[in-house]
């Protein structure tokens, strides 16, 4: 009856016999005799008619969410088959936002990649709010976003807090290597560009301490941020996770501490659906990771 409940389930979330008979490569009439013999099996009506559309009956609600159980069980045993008759290898698609796709991503793969050779990873990447429907959709099988969320479909798992710092080229004097949280105001900057939590933690800290810097450049790119800030003569603010000491040297930048930016703190997360739609094998390593 597998075979049954799946077509169900199409038109139940296609809302249309037609729809889901072409997704399914069926006749109408095809499809309607599966369905009528479905109903005889269960013993009661699972839609009605109003005029054009099917709405369901309350046997076809609860009939509706046992297909879609049944379809998740059934993806997890074929899962778990794979696991052990494939050729060792596991496909995994990654989403990353926008900004952990610049900071966090890379090592994350390479850690990855070294504890689990066996993984053939992919990667997909968007803004925060594309990345988390990605998962909730299982377009994605995991995720690294740059803040925690509360979605009752979703798991989420903190990784490392991170927050801002104030980065100014070595060409650029400053009269004290202490600089206050006010000496960014009508300081030459190059921010990064809007729609990330990353730009809105920072209006956030402009907001709260009424500060207006003076933006010459807005850019989604904190590579391309780093290259400009010598012949801008600008300072930005990058995160944390972003800085590395070799990446300083060889853009000679520093880091100018600020009290009030150790403040800005967000929870780099990884985030997936129910544990069930996972690989197995995706399934230990998550747990490994939050050991």
């Amino acid at each position: 009856m597998i075979e049954e409940f799946n077509m169900f389930a199409a038109i139940v979330e296609h809302s249309s016999m037609n729809k889901a008979a072409a997704l399914l490569n069926l006749s109408q009439p095809a499809l309607s005799r599966k369905i009528a013999k479905l109903e005889e099996e269960i013993g009661a009506k699972l839609f009605e008619r109003v005029g054009k559309r099917l709405e369901l009956t309350r046997v076809g609600q609860l009939t509706y969410e046992y297909a879609v159980n049944l379809r998740r069980l059934h993806r997890r045993y074929m899962d778990s088959v794979s696991e052990y008759t494939a050729a060792g290898r596991t496909s995994i698609t990654i989403g990353a936002s926008l900004t952990t796709l610049q900071t966090t991503l890379p090592d994350f793969i390479k850690t990855l990649n070294a504890s689990h050779p066996e993984f053939d990873i992919k990667a997909v990447t968007g803004k925060t709010h594309e990345i988390v429907s990605l998962v909730r959709d299982n377009k994605a099988d995991i995720a690294i976003i740059a803040s925690m969320i509360e979605d009752s479909q979703l798991h989420c798992v903190p990784l490392f807090d991170d927050h801002l710092l104030l980065v100014i080229p070595t060409s650029v004097s400053i009269t004290s290597q202490e600089l206050t949280i006010e000496d960014l105001n009508g300081l030459p900057m190059i921010l990064f560009s809007k729609g990330t939590w990353y730009r809105r933690l920072t209006d956030e800290v402009f907001a709260k301490y009424h500060l207006q810097p003076d933006v010459r450049m807005e850019i989604d790119s904190f590579e391309a941020i780093v290259r400009l800030l010598h012949t801008c003569r600008a300072a930005t603010l990058l995160p944390q996770s972003y800085m590395r000491k070799q990446l300083l040297a060889d853009n000679e930048l520093i880091v100018v501490p600020i009290r009030e930016l150790e403040d800005t703190k967000r929870t780099t997360c990884l985030i997936h659906n129910d544990p069930s739609d996972l690989h197995p094998a995706v399934r230990r390593w998550i747990a490994e990771l939050g050991q």
